[in-house]
């Protein structure tokens, strides 16, 4: 990846991928409602000012539950990115299993665009988003 940092925050470094044209979020350590809200809305923010329709959603260092964010990310987050331009959005997984079901239970919350798939690595969840 050939990424140009356009955030760094705590909990969540945002970069773009001038290769594939993605924007690549890489979300780290404890999270709860406030880190998720801020972190998600700072990527749609970002994601229309770099004008890409893909997102590489990196949460292997992520480290808690964020269950609280679940409802908010699928209900009002995710159809914000739709109408933002979001087509395609990779979801790598926590290997912490809470976060994992946060991970879940936000897509329960979501409908049926973005095309959204989750992964348990990075590399798999990469040439899933190149292909698409």
């Amino acid at each position: 990846m050939s990424l140009q940092t356009l955030l760094e925050e705590p909990h969540i470094t945002i970069a773009y991928d001038h290769l594939n044209e993605w924007l690549y979020a890489d979300w780290h350590g404890d999270q709860d409602l406030t880190s998720v809200q801020h972190g998600a809305m700072e990527m749609l923010r970002l994601m229309q000012v770099q004008r890409c329709h893909k997102v590489l959603n990196n949460n292997t260092r992520v480290t808690s539950m964020w269950s609280e964010a679940a409802e908010w990310g699928g209900k009002e987050w995710f159809p914000a990115m739709t109408a933002g331009g979001l087509r395609y959005f990779a979801w790598v997984y926590s290997p912490n299993v809470y976060s994992r079901l946060s991970t879940d239970l936000t897509l329960q919350f979501a409908g049926d665009s973005p095309v959204v798939a989750t992964f348990d690595d990075i590399d798999t969840a990469k040439s899933w988003l190149q292909q698409m």
